[in-house]
């Protein structure tokens, strides 16, 4: 069996240790906070598609980073069919929930980078078995920070990107463990945590 490579996300992650997840919110509301996101420093965005208004959402986003240079994914990518909706609609990687390597191929296949999430070191083991080397640590606020040093004893070859139950607070801690990128959403939102979301850019 042919293996499926995400290091594509070396070039997409290299000096962002954020990532902005923008769920549900519509086309303007999304087009804001993105906006803001890259007016931040955070060039990566990741917006969910569960239904048709989060697809027009991510075809809207997807057109604005192209035009400005930005990357812009869709996330709880969970079936073949999420695969091809996220490549219609000119996402650049694709993010899960799990890891399923019929779907992590399948994006692959299409042009996306896929990142797929795990949370125990058989799902490490298994997406790093088929090439992958980017994953998804979802939930990590529930993993917790000492989740990341445990894994890289094994596994010293992977590259996290923290998702879940992330902000200002607790970003820095993620990042000091190991974490290559924390992804937030609703922080971005929080006119409070913006100036430390800033600084941790600035680092």
């Amino acid at each position: 069996m042919t293996t499926i490579s995400n290091a594509e996300f070396d070039d997409v992650f290299d000096g962002q240790p954020l990532m902005a997840i923008f769920r549900g919110l519509g086309v303007e509301r999304s087009l804001e906070l993105a906006e803001r996101a890259w007016g931040l420093g955070i060039d990566v965005v990741e917006l969910p598609i569960q239904t048709e208004a989060d697809l027009e959402a991510l075809r809207v986003v997807a057109a604005a980073g192209r035009a400005s240079g930005r990357l812009v994914g869709a996330g709880t990518v969970v079936s073949v069919r999420h695969v091809e909706l996220a490549a219609s609609a000119g996402a650049a990687f694709t993010v899960s929930p799990g890891f399923d390597p019929v779907v992590s191929r399948a994006s692959a296949e299409a042009g996306m980078p896929p990142l797929p999430g795990v949370a125990t070191a058989s799902e490490v083991q298994a997406a790093m078995a088929t090439g992958l080397t980017w994953l998804k640590a979802f939930p990590a606020s529930l993993l917790g920070s000492g989740w990341f040093p445990a894994m890289a004893g094994p596994f010293p070859a992977a590259r996290f990107v923290a998702t879940g139950g992330m902000d200002a607070s607790n970003a820095a801690e993620f990042l000091a463990r190991g974490v290559r990128a924390v992804a937030v959403g609703s922080a971005l939102d929080d006119p409070a945590q913006l100036p430390a979301l800033a600084a941790l850019l600035a680092e």
